[in-house]
């Protein structure tokens, strides 16, 4: 649902919001006002080719935001998901500068995005007809989904499993594809990767070599020194009287002789032989140990080279003789698919033959269904355009064969001849905007559910009175109980209608035109409907007629049955939804009840 649209330096608009909320809003006021400058600057934010000469004059750059409360819109949720899109209290803001440079930046929730991401999931959100392209309908793309909308769970079901079948042969026929790209580059890569893996494998590497070899490579360079160094502890420890040891001997034995004298100094008699038997110890071992160091160079380079042959291979494969070693494994795998990729397309030939087979069988059993369900929605759809002053036009829904795909063996368009005798053509070739937008309102009454939460409609009324005008009316707000209904119109029968009626209108404010928009209250909105029936201001039966035509649309509108369902399916009630999502506040200081342009008024 739209929640709020804030436009500024667009066109003729300094600056405006509106507010709205769900079930039917109309935008009324005197021809060439400016409503339609409204529809325009919403398409141009859901992604619409616009141009720089809607840049306000004296403007550098124009603005136009629209909130969505998306909680309820779960294709636009998953589609928004797709993109990396999150969503914080089930709003989506869209947003779109145009500069008068001519570049233009789109946003989603505040982030840059791409004109192709935007309008992929808007067109979840918004349809638009009038007088421009953002119009669903115009796509052949989506007549498919139109039509098994309306057959339903049947053929939600089928095509649930065609997309599953159609994304495992994809994959299967991608691998397939990989492994026929090119032999030659295949026997390449074969031979790279035999290479590499007898070259690490010749290492014979140990994970804890390369320590070992660093340390023995410093004892080996220094050796001379290390000799030097053990020959000082050796003379310190046992260098004759002098030495450490014999020291410590002596010392022993005079502590023998004061505790025979003294037995309380046995412990100390202890310590010092404790002393003595470690000194011998660290002589005996620095002795073996400067016997043992020795210049070496022919080890010294042998040792070194081993040091270069790993950290060429931690170059090549590694930062740790352990990841060279992982890397060596992974290679192992891929000769295995390489050495085996013949009897591996020999099995994924057999399997892409079973899935293509099943995929086929599926889009047969969709088609059956298709087929038998076209003539009772063209029939459906027929009777709404009679009803909608269309009761001449022929409307035919075009079955063709294509290859089998996620949706199915179906090529599906919508074909209409308004007139009688010429023949159908395709929906993107009628001219009239009003058809146009007739048709759609006549799809969107026979559809069981309200597939795209929010439906504009520009001059839907062109052409049309009397009997039928009415008729609209009824269809629109039949329509808004199941999705939210904005509507520009001339017509009072639409008008009385609606949940919310806003006024649009053209002033001059400092020596410059100006459009403004206001929410009417219960008085202004019978001060409207009287001039839309073509009376005077102070015109009491004008006002009269306005008030019975208020009072028997609210109470149509409240005892409007909520049963508007196709095949099996129920429908949702916005009108007795809240008006605004759960915890939605606005950021800026906007009287909900007027919501007027230029400069903040």
């Amino acid at each position: 649902m739209l929640i709020e649209l804030h436009i500024r330096d667009f066109a003729l608009i300094d600056e405006l919001r509106i507010e709205t909320g769900s079930g039917l809003a109309v935008l009324t006021g005197e021809t060439g006002a400016g409503k339609s400058i409204i529809v325009d600057a919403l398409s141009a934010a859901l992604g619409e080719r616009t141009g720089v000469e809607v840049v306000r004059t004296g403007a550098d750059k124009c603005l136009v935001e629209a909130v969505f409360d998306v909680s309820d819109a779960r294709t636009a949720l998953e589609t928004a998901s797709e993109y990396g899109v999150e969503t914080e209290d089930g709003l989506l803001i869209v947003s779109r500068e145009i500069a008068r440079n001519g570049k233009s930046a789109w946003r989603i929730n505040g982030r840059a995005t791409t004109v192709a991401a935007l309008k992929d999931i808007t067109a979840r959100l918004v349809d638009v007809h009038g007088q421009h392209e953002h119009q669903s309908l115009l796509s052949v793309a989506v007549h498919i989904d139109s039509l098994d909308a309306w057959i339903g769970d049947s053929a939600a079901s089928l095509r649930t499993e065609a997309r599953q079948i159609y994304d495992e042969l994809s994959a299967l026929k991608e691998e397939r594809s990989r492994l026929h790209t090119d032999e030659r580059e295949r026997a390449r890569m074969l031979d790279l990767y035999q290479f590499q893996v007898a070259e690490i494998n010749a290492a014979a590497l140990d994970p804890a070599e390369a320590q070992e070899l660093e340390d023995e490579r410093n004892r080996l360079a220094n050796a001379e020194k290390l000799y030097e160094a053990a020959s000082e502890v050796y003379a310190v420890l046992g260098g004759g009287d002098n030495g450490v040891v014999d020291a410590l001997s002596a010392a022993a034995g005079l502590a023998d002789k004061i505790a025979a004298m003294d037995p309380s100094m046995s412990g100390f008699v202890d310590d010092v032989c404790s002393a003595l038997f470690a000194s011998q110890e660290s002589l005996a071992t620095v002795r073996d140990y400067r016997e043992r160091v020795e210049a070496n160079p022919g080890r010294l380079e042998q040792v070194e080279e081993r040091l270069d042959t790993i950290r060429a291979l931690k170059r090549k494969y590694g930062d740790t003789i352990e990841d060279i070693l992982d890397y060596a494994r992974d290679l192992e795998s891929k000769i295995d698919s390489l050495s085996n990729s013949e009897q591996r397309s020999r099995a994924l030939d057999g399997r892409i033959d079973e899935m293509e087979t099943a995929l086929s069988e599926v889009a047969s059993r969709l088609g059956t269904l298709r087929r038998k369900a076209c003539s009772a929605f063209e029939k459906a759809v027929e009777k709404e355009l009679s009803e909608l002053a269309m009761g001449r036009t022929t409307f035919v829904v075009s079955l063709t064969p294509i290859e089998p795909g996620p949706k199915g063996a179906d090529g599906v368009e919508f074909l209409i001849s308004p007139n009688p005798g010429e023949p159908v053509k395709p929906l993107a070739k009628i001219a009239s905007g009003g058809e146009m937008s007739r048709i759609m309102l006549a799809l969107k009454t026979v559809m069981a559910r309200a597939d795209i939460p929010v439906m504009v409609f520009d001059e839907i009324d062109a052409g049309i009175g009397g009997r039928t005008a009415q008729v609209l009316a009824d269809k629109l707000a039949s329509l808004a109980e199941r999705c939210q209904v904005m509507c520009v119109t001339h017509l009072v029968q639409i008008a009385s209608k609606a949940d919310r009626h806003y006024n649009v209108d053209k002033v001059v404010r400092d020596g410059r035109a100006v459009i403004t928009v206001r929410e009417l209250d219960e008085e202004e909105r019978v001060s409207e409907l009287a001039r839309m029936l073509g009376a005077e201001e102070t015109s009491a039966s004008a006002a009269a007629h306005a008030r019975e035509m208020l009072s028997l649309a609210r109470n149509g509108n409240a005892s409007a049955g909520q049963t508007n369902q196709g095949p099996g399916q129920e429908t949702s009630t916005w009108r007795h939804r809240p008006d605004r999502p759960r915890g939605y506040r606005l950021d800026r200081g906007t009287d909900a009840s007027r919501c007027e342009g230029g400069g903040g008024h």
